[in-house]
């Protein structure tokens, strides 16, 4: 729940299985996060008949596309707005394998928007007029493919609801983590607990020292490099 006065961020996930998401409503970092997470199936909005909401490609070719009036028809039903003028009230992002790489960087951007959309492709992807009149971006998990938009749509969520207030016990801890400004875009250094030793295996002696400069040296010196700079 989010705090007294507080707006909830509110992320709205268009899909072919909203059922999926429940989960996404049970984690604690998620529960106590000022987010507001809804699922809408585009197949109760379809101006088609049989709950249709896709079709074959122009010009040949195998597998199907989900339709553009389709996801318009649904986008129009839950905010009751031309669908082309949605993107100017709030992000509207297409999950897809040509989208920008989903980083700490976007995670923090997304976590400043009052709300987002985010549209899950299935089959062959959306027709391309989702993105040009549709859609204000995309987002891709990484270079493979997915077989749809949903779990991309899930990792968003994740990454972006621990981000907002109430999600975690200490909102600090969001500043000194994998990939943040604090620790140059790198990993964070090992982490340990007890037993003390495990199977032959021990702690380093310096996080049992009690000295909290040698503590905090050992910790920078095991920091990972970021991405792309690896040695």
């Amino acid at each position: 729940m989010p705090a007294a006065g507080v707006a909830a961020m509110q992320v709205d996930v268009f899909t072919l299985f909203p059922e999926w998401f429940d989960w996404m409503r049970r984690p604690r970092h998620l529960t106590n996060a000022d987010l507001d997470l809804r699922a809408f199936n585009y197949r109760d909005y379809t101006p088609l008949s049989a709950g249709q909401v896709d079709d074959s490609p122009y010009g040949g070719g195998p597998g199907m596309v989900v339709r553009v009036d389709v996801v318009a028809a649904a986008l129009e039903a839950v905010y009751g707005l031309p669908a082309t003028r949605i993107r100017t009230q709030r992000p509207v992002i297409v999950l897809s394998p040509r989208g920008r790489m989903l980083t700490d960087g976007v995670v923090r951007e997304l976590a400043d928007a009052p709300a987002i959309t985010l549209l899950c492709g299935r089959y062959e992807g959306f027709d391309e007029r989702v993105h040009v009149l549709l859609a204000s971006d995309a987002i891709c998990m990484g270079p493979y493919v997915l077989a749809g938009g949903e779990i991309p749509a899930m990792a968003v969520v994740d990454a972006v609801g621990r981000r907002l207030p109430g999600a975690l016990g200490n909102q600090a801890s969001l500043e000194h983590e994998s990939f943040s400004p604090t620790l140059a875009g790198g990993t964070e250094y090992p982490h340990y607990t007890r037993p003390a030793e495990f199977l032959g295996e021990s702690v380093p002696d310096v996080l049992l020292s009690g000295d909290h400069g040698a503590v905090a040296r050992w910790r920078e010196a095991h920091q990972g490099p970021a991405p792309g700079r690896m040695s």
